[in-house]
C-alpha cells in the first residue's frame, strides 16, 4: 500500500526478489528433460515425473511441519510410486484404488505413534496424496496413449501460456489485484493475459495436434487457465497458513518444486479429463 493505500502497481512487485534469469534458465532445463523424455521413451518421462513427485511430498511434509502436522512419509512415498505406475500400467481406476490404499497405508502406519495429533496428521497425509500424487497421476494417464507426448506437451505448453501470458500482462497493465490478501501480485489484468495467452494456446494444441475443432482449443484454454489460477492462489493460501514464502530452495528463481507444480497439478486432471472427451484414445 502506498499513501492513501493506493495498490503498488503490479509490474513494481511481480518478481520482486527472484532471480529472472536463473528462473528462465531452470525453466528451460526441466522444459528439456520433459521434451526428451516424452519423443524419446516416454516412460522415462514416468520415471522422471516419479522423481519430481517424490520431491515434492518430502516438501510438502517438511513445510506442513511447520503446522505441528506431521504426516507419515514413508507410506505418502510408497502410494506416491504405486499411484504413478499403476496409472501408467492400469489406467485411470488403478490411480484411484492406489490413492485409496495410500490413504488407508497412512492411516494404519500413524497409530504407532499414539493418538495424540492423529486426526490432524491423517487429515494432512490424505491431503498430501490427493493434492500432489493423485493429481499428478492425471499427466502419467494423458502420457500413456500413443499420441501421449503430444498431450502431455498440449497440457504443459497451455498452463505455461497462463504463466506468461499473465506475468506480460500483469507487469505492465497490473492495477487491480484479485486476490490481495493471498498472492498480492496477482491482479486482474495478469488473469486477461492468462486468459487469452490460454485460449490462443488451446486452439492452436488441439487444432494442430489432434484436428479438434476450434471451440474445443478454447474451451480448453480456458479451463486451463482457471484451474492453473486456482492451483496458484491454492498453493499461496497453504503458504501464507504456513507463514512462509516458498515452500523450498530447490529450484533457483522458482522456490520449491511445489512453487512450480501449483499450477500444473489442477490443470493436469481437467486436461485429462476434456482431451479424452474431445479427442477420445484409439
Amino acid at each position: 500500500m502506498v499513501g492513501g493505500g493506493a495498490v503498488v502497481p503490479e509490474r513494481r512487485r511481480r518478481g520482486a526478489g527472484r532471480n529472472l534469469p536463473a528462473a528462465i534458465g531452470v525453466g528451460l532445463v526441466l522444459g528439456g528433460l520433459v521434451i526428451g523424455t516424452l519423443f524419446t521413451f516416454r516412460f522415462g518421462f514416468v520415471l522422471l515425473l516419479l522423481l519430481v513427485i517424490g520431491g515434492a511430498v518430502v516438501e510438502l511434509v517438511r513445510a506442513v511441519g511447520k503446522a505441528e502436522a506431521h504426516p507419515p512419509l514413508l507410506p505418502l512415498l510408497a502410494g506416491t510410486v504405486a499411484m504413478e505406475l499403476l496409472a501408467w500400467f492400469r489406467g485411470s481406476g488403478a490411480l484411484m484404488v492406489a490413492f485409496l490404499l495410500t490413504a488407508l497405508g497412512c492411516f494404519v502406519w500413524r497409530l504407532a505413534d499414539g493418538p495424540v495429533g492423529y486426526l490432524r496428521d491423517i487429515s494432512t497425509a490424505v491431503f498430501v496424496a490427493l493434492y500432489v500424487p493423485f493429481l499428478a497421476g492425471f499427466a502419467v494417464l494423458l502420457a500413456s496413449p500413443d499420441d501421449g507426448a503430444k498431450r502431455v506437451v498440449a497440457f504443459i505448453a497451455t498452463v505455461v501460456c497462463s504463466d506468461v501470458g499473465g506475468y506480460a500482462a500483469g507487469a505492465t497493465l497490473g492495477r487491480h489485484p484479485m486476490a490481495p490478501t493471498v498472492s498480492p501480485a496477482k491482479s486482474w489484468e495478469g488473469f486477461a493475459g492468462s486468459t487469452i495467452a490460454c485460449s490462443i494456446a488451446g486452439t492452436v494444441f488441439l487444432t494442430q495436434f489432434f484436428g479438434a475443432e476450434w471451440w474445443q482449443g478454447v474451451l480448453f484454454g480456458l479451463a486451463v487457465v482457471v484451474t492453473a489460477t486456482l492451483g496458484d492462489l491454492g498453493e499461496s493460501m497453504i503458504k501464507r497458513d504456513l507463514g512462509i514464502k516458498d515452500m523450498g530452495t530447490l529450484l533457483p528463481g522458482h522456490g520449491g518444486l511445489m512453487d512450480r507444480l501449483d499450477s500444473l497439478l489442477p490443470a493436469a486432471a481437467v486436461s485429462w479429463v476434456l482431451l479424452t472427451v474431445f479427442v477420445p484414445v484409439g
